[in-house]
């Protein structure tokens, strides 16, 4: 199980940028989120209906922040969470050294889009 912080209320309208700008970007681990194509895209739907419920004023920031931490325990991996949330990725053994080169490079591109 992963370790994820709770994202703060004053934080919410950066994790939303952050979060949608990654979901979009095809080089990020995001754009085609651990599942597939129909799993990526209802990632999408439901960061574009926070964001839309948040700047619509039709839920407040704390609920939009819970959400948020919610979406990202649903979607993101521990080490995506970590490079968004401006840590350190945690260590980890790869299955293939194949695998961990494309993990590490879609990881590079993911820190372009993080919050911390």
């Amino acid at each position: 199980m992963a370790v994820y912080g709770g994202i703060q209320a004053h934080e919410v309208e950066r994790w939303l940028n952050a979060l949608t700008n990654a979901a979009y970007d095809r080089r990020c681990p995001l754009a085609k989120v651990h599942g597939g194509n129909a799993r990526a895209r209802t990632a999408r739907q439901d960061l574009l209906h926070l964001a839309h419920a948040f700047r619509s004023g039709e839920r407040s920031r704390e609920q939009i922040a819970d959400s948020l931490g919610r979406w990202c325990q649903h979607y993101l991996t521990e080490a995506e969470w970590y490079v968004l949330a401006g840590g350190r990725k945690p260590t980890a053994q790869p299955e293939a050294p194949s695998s961990a080169v494309k993990d590490d490079d879609a990881l590079q591109v993911l820190y372009q889009h993080r919050v911390g």
